[in-house]
């Protein structure tokens, strides 16, 4: 304990304030072998044994690991494993290597049953030798208070990783079992939550999905499955080239070596920052100098950029006036056309964009090439009633994705307030 400060948090929820207990790893937890199988090695339809594997703890896992929930991989039957420890409930697995600081991300095994699990690659495997309130610990261990300990401990440029001699002198803090149920329930309830809503958003883009393949003629067909009561019966959608329905425009880079061309107004965008989405603000800028004197040109709000190269198809409709890198081909769709209809077209057809790339190196797909593809359109009231409907969507994942992103703050601030400071 630092400087004697007593060990007590700033939320309880007992009535009674007690200070809490400390121990050093090595005191507490005994460290079980782990084994060194690689991905190539495990799979995901039998086994005698299963495996965790670092990098499900870095990004797949949460605190708590439900073993007959989640998916954990098999060791291939064609490996001859043997092992003395097989996991059993309140065990911790802890993530040794990473590529940044979120190297010692940490899941608390419980509801093992009868599985035969074992710890993997780049892992710590933790057995409490005292007895703790299931799930406890694993919300613990994933708390700043623990993690920021492991900080100064974390060695490597390229790859993070921690050792095990510097584990073993971190501080772990609990209070009575009763206190440590209430927050271990109290945050678990809150990963319900995240992981519930979650799951509407998948289910609200699996939604999309199959609106979109219905709302749009399939191939050979030039009406689509399902049209909305005022539309039916209409004349059929008409054929088009994509160089019909507007112009394309290319991108470009300003010179990285002046600083004038670079942190000015322009919103300047690379293919990374595409996803599918309605763009606000970009992660670079550039000045109207660097715009005069490059390749790029500006496009007006609205346009639909579309990456052509290494990952191409991507799409992104910006809202506000915006430049790309030379990774692009932005369409400008005519004032007679529906801007978010031919977005979200384009997604739909994502697939048409990458038979049509070409290249050794790298793939990419031209202007030439794009500007050919066969599009079916209909009247600009079906577009704006098409476009409006899946814009709802969207906005309806977004609102859900930020409901996710504030339920995680919100456990994150509450973390904080029911460990103590160590």
């Amino acid at each position: 304990m630092k400087n004697n400060v007593k060990l007590i948090p700033q939320l309880c929820f007992s009535h009674n304030t007690v200070e809490w207990d400390e121990a050093k790893i090595q005191d507490i937890f005994i460290f079980l072998s782990t084994n060194t199988y690689s991905r190539n090695q495990l799979n995901y339809e039998h086994g005698e044994y299963q495996n965790i594997h670092y990098g499900d703890v870095l990004v797949k896992y949460n605190s708590i690991i439900d073993a007959q929930r989640e998916t954990i991989p098999y060791i291939n039957e064609d490996i001859e494993c043997t092992s003395n420890d097989i996991a059993i409930n309140g065990d911790i697995i802890i993530a040794d290597t990473a590529e940044d600081e979120i190297v010692g991300k940490a899941s608390e095994i419980q509801n093992v049953g009868n599985k035969r699990i074992l710890s993997g690659l780049h892992t710590f495997w933790l057995r409490p030798q005292i007895s703790f309130a299931p799930k406890y610990l694993g919300h613990f261990f994933n708390s700043t208070q623990y993690h920021n300990q492991l900080l100064p401990l974390i060695q490597g440029a390229k790859v993070s990783s921690i050792s095990k001699k510097a584990l073993t002198n971190t501080i772990i803090v609990y209070p009575s079992p009763i206190e440590q149920q209430k927050i271990a329930d109290c945050l678990s309830s809150l990963d319900d939550l995240i992981e519930a809503t979650n799951r509407k958003i998948v289910a609200l883009k699996e939604h999309k999905k199959g609106l979109m393949q219905r709302l749009f003629p399939k191939d050979g067909e030039n009406v689509p499955e399902l049209r909305f009561p005022e539309f039916q019966g209409t004349k059929e959608w008409e054929k088009k080239k994509l160089e019909e329905i507007g112009n394309f425009i290319g991108g470009g880079t300003p010179n990285t070596n002046n600083p004038e061309y670079w942190d000015g107004e322009i919103l300047w965008y690379t293919p990374t920052e595409i996803k599918n989405a309605r763009l606000k603000s970009s992660n670079r800028k550039i000045t109207e100098q660097g715009l005069r004197n490059s390749s790029a040109k500006l496009l007006p709000k609205g346009a639909i950029l579309i990456t052509t190269r290494a990952t191409i198809g991507d799409v992104a409709i910006s809202e506000k006036e915006c430049t790309t890198n030379q990774g692009f081909q932005s369409l400008v769709v005519k004032d007679s056309e529906v801007n978010s209809f031919w977005f979200y077209w384009i997604i739909q057809h994502k697939e048409e964009l990458n038979k049509r790339a070409s290249g050794s190196t790298f793939k990419e797909i031209g202007k030439n090439e794009i500007i050919n593809i066969t599009a079916y359109s209909t009247q600009k009231q079906e577009q704006q009633k098409i476009a409006d409907c899946l814009s709802s969507l969207d906005e309806l994942i977004e609102a859900t994705s930020r409901k996710v992103e504030i339920l995680k703050e919100h456990k994150k601030g509450l973390m904080q307030q029911l460990f103590p400071k160590i």
